[in-house]
Formats: C-alpha cells, structure tokens, sequence
C-alpha cells in the first residue's frame, strides 16, 4: 500500500468510521482525533497490507472484501489463520504490546481496508472506556477464534472444515457486516481452509446438497446459518 490515487478522500472516511459502532460509542473529541489521524486505501486483490515482522504501526479494519491472516514461509507454503470479512477488526493485540507483527495480512478480493495509527489507538485505550471494552470484547472473541480453527483443523474432515470456515465468517461480534449472500470463490474460500479448490468444490456441493448453502458463480448464499455453525461438530 499505498498508492495515493487508492487514499480514500476524507469525506468518504468520515462516513467509513460512521459506519462502525465503536467509533458512534467514542465522545466528539476521541471521534475528531480518529478522524484526523486515520485513513482509509482501496486495495487490489493480491495486494500485501501488511507484513510478518514488519512494527505493528496500524490496526486494521476491512470496509469492504476480504483479507486473510496467513505465515508463509521461504519455501512458499503458507498456513491461513483467519478471513477478515466486512465489518471485522484486527491486529489489537500486538498494537498493544508495541511487537512486530506475527502474520502477513493479504487481500484475497479488492477491498477497502481503515488504517488507525498505533498513537491514535493507544490514545483510545486509555481515556476512552467504551473504546476500551470494545478492544476487551475483540480480544476475548479472536481468541476463541484461533482455538476454534486450531481445533477444526486437527479433528475435523474436509467437508466441516469448509463448513466452520464459512461459520467463523458469521461471528455477529467480531464480524457484524456480513452478508448471508458472500461474494467469495472456492478458490478464496481454498485460502482460508489450507484445501484445493477441488476438495472445497466437494464439500460446498455436499453442504448445498443438504440445504445449508445455494451455489452461484463465485457466490455463496446461507440458506440454514445455525445447521452450517453445527456442521460437524459431532466430530469433536
């Protein structure tokens, strides 16, 4: 990032941050001071916004499309830890403890990502109380997260595997703009999962065979959300 022509202007920002309920919980002069030192990038899919190692100057928003959260290593492979849909917040804890980042953040769609400097965060954190049980509640909720994918990854087969990762998609808390209709592909939906698209391409058309999902062209609709959150489960 960053190209300036793909800066969001400020106008459009201040609808971007309006939009989102911890900053409509924040007083006049913590929302002016996010405002004034934050931003906003449209990026392209592939693009790198940020990386493992790198100083963890920013946390990160997504307005629109989808990141992942992901390591890869010097041979190439990778291991995808998480999706951050619309709506969704990330990267709070190591902002927190001032530590280089322990991912690399990928755009796996065009998508416009909100930047809010460590300074400003840190800021929050410590005179604003609504902001601080935000944060608490995003920590709280990630970490449930990670355990839950570190779980699925190990105990479950290929078919819930998609299943849960299309769940954890869902999660009104740490992701309250997703839609029951995702614009995401199997080959998307391969990078969260560590799957081929041809194994994803399986499980989607098991999951649709059941009525849990409608397939399009690079589109899934939730038909049953609380049997797609149960898919598999029984396997634990």
């Amino acid at each position: 990032m960053s190209d300036v022509s793909n800066i969001v202007s400020a106008d459009e920002l201040a609808e971007l941050f309006r939009a989102r309920a911890w900053f409509g919980a924040l007083d006049a002069p913590h929302q002016d001071l996010v405002l004034a030192t934050s931003r906003a990038e449209r990026v392209d899919n592939g693009a790198w916004i940020a990386r493992r190692h790198a100083p963890s100057d920013y946390w990160l928003g997504v307005h629109t499309g989808l990141l992942k959260l992901a390591i890869y290593n010097e041979s190439g492979r990778s291991c995808t830890f998480s999706g951050v849909p619309p709506g969704g917040w990330f990267g709070e804890g190591s902002v927190i403890k001032r530590e280089l980042r322990k991912y690399d953040v990928v755009a796996i769609q065009p998508s416009v990502v909100m930047l809010v400097p460590a300074a400003t965060f840190h800021a929050l954190l410590s005179a604003s109380l609504p902001f601080s049980h935000f944060v608490i509640g995003q920590l709280n909720d990630r970490m449930g997260e990670f355990i839950a994918s570190i779980q699925n990854h190990r105990l479950l087969d290929a078919d819930a595997r998609v299943a849960q990762s299309l769940a954890q998609l869902f999660n009104p808390r740490l992701y309250p703009s997703t839609d029951l209709t995702l614009a995401i592909s199997q080959e998307e939906l391969g990078y969260l999962t560590g799957l081929s698209r041809q194994r994803v391409n399986q499980a989607l058309q098991a999951l649709a065979d059941q009525g849990i999902l409608a397939l399009a062209y690079n589109q899934i609709k939730v038909l049953d959300l609380d049997r797609l959150r149960q898919y598999g489960l029984d396997q634990l």
